[in-house]
């Protein structure tokens, strides 16, 4: 028969497609996250209720966004410190800017472009400079939260003109979803956020130039300027896009929180980076998916939450977070070095 001779082939690319899957540090982590959910669905009778799946996935985000923008800056090689300052300064530059009078249709584009800013700065101090990244956004993270004191008199900030009501739907509104068969879902606005911004940002990675520059850049630097790649250009671009992700994640919280004050993403920089490293970014370089990011962020948000129904201290959390990290990054050698062999 004609097809027979075909049907091991069939086979063979199954095989190595189920391969590939398997290999896939995304693959396990999305596993995880599944098994985390169906865990805590049976042993809690509040973790699958509606309200309580809304504030979760609206809680993890925040992070994600952020985290899609910093598996950018980890697959060239890099790394960003700076992410929680920049989100409290586009925060507290929205805040004060509407607070001032302003309207929400200027003050967005004007937090954006402070987050922009901070953003070209690091990738210019790094890129052309040469200063190592880990330095440059180190010292950003104090200068942006200074900024952020210093613009607000270190006060807090929870009235924000006219436009109010439009900057809390914005980060705490939601768009009702019809089902058949089912309740209505409603959706948080950031994650409808999220979605839009994983979905481009994927589609970079994989069939725009600048993706593939990124990954060039990480896998071996010196052979991709031997090759023509703009590299100083491209690490300004991708610190720059980590910052407007920050921004956007400053804006967004302002909106659900309905206040800014400066202690605003304290410390958010380790979630943000566990989301990656986790979600299968490497931080040597090279590696590294938008939907990763995204599902490392939701295990955390998911092990957070149980933890709290639980009843168990959240200041457990820390010792999950770095336990995952630590066996994503053992996970990553364990694959090198079997492929290796």
């Amino acid at each position: 028969m004609i097809t027979e001779p075909d049907e091991p082939i069939v086979a063979s690319e199954h095989r190595s497609w189920l391969s590939w899957l398997v290999n896939q540090q995304t693959f396990w982590v999305s596993v995880a996250a599944v098994a985390a959910f169906v865990a805590m669905t049976l042993a809690s009778d509040v973790f699958a209720t509606q309200q309580n799946l809304f504030n979760v996935t609206r809680n993890f985000a925040f992070v994600a966004i952020i985290a899609v923008g910093m598996t950018a800056v980890i697959v060239t090689g890099g790394i960003d410190l700076s992410v929680g300052a920049v989100l409290v300064l586009s925060g507290m530059v929205i805040g004060m800017a509407m607070n001032d009078g302003m309207s929400i249709w200027l003050a967005v584009p004007l937090a954006l472009g402070a987050a922009l800013l901070v953003g070209a700065i690091n990738g210019v101090l790094i890129a052309y400079v040469g200063v190592p990244s880990f330095v440059v956004t180190l010292g950003m993270l104090s200068i942006a939260r200074s900024l952020a004191m210093v613009l607000s008199e270190n006060r807090m900030v929870y009235e924000f003109g006219s436009d109010q009501p439009k900057l809390l739907w914005l980060g705490g509104g939601s768009i009702d979803l019809w089902l058949p068969g089912v309740d209505t879902v409603q959706i948080p606005n950031p994650v409808i956020i999220l979605i839009a911004m994983t979905a481009v940002t994927a589609f970079a990675f994989r069939w725009v130039r600048w993706g593939r520059y990124l990954f060039a850049i990480g896998g071996n630097e010196k052979a991709a300027t031997a090759t023509g790649v703009p590299v100083k250009r491209v690490k300004v671009s991708v610190y720059m896009f980590c910052s407007l992700c920050a921004g956007i994640a400053g804006i967004l919280e302002v909106g659900w929180l309905g206040t800014i004050t400066t202690s605003l993403g304290q410390g958010m920089e380790l979630s943000v980076i566990a989301a990656s490293v986790i979600g299968g970014a490497n931080l040597s370089g090279g590696v590294g998916t938008a939907f990763g990011a995204v599902v490392g962020a939701a295990l955390i948000e998911v092990i957070r939450n149980s933890l709290i129904l639980l009843g168990i201290s959240t200041f457990w959390q820390g010792t999950f977070v770095g336990t995952f990290i630590i066996v994503a990054v053992l996970f990553d050698r364990l694959r090198a070095r079997s492929s290796d062999e």
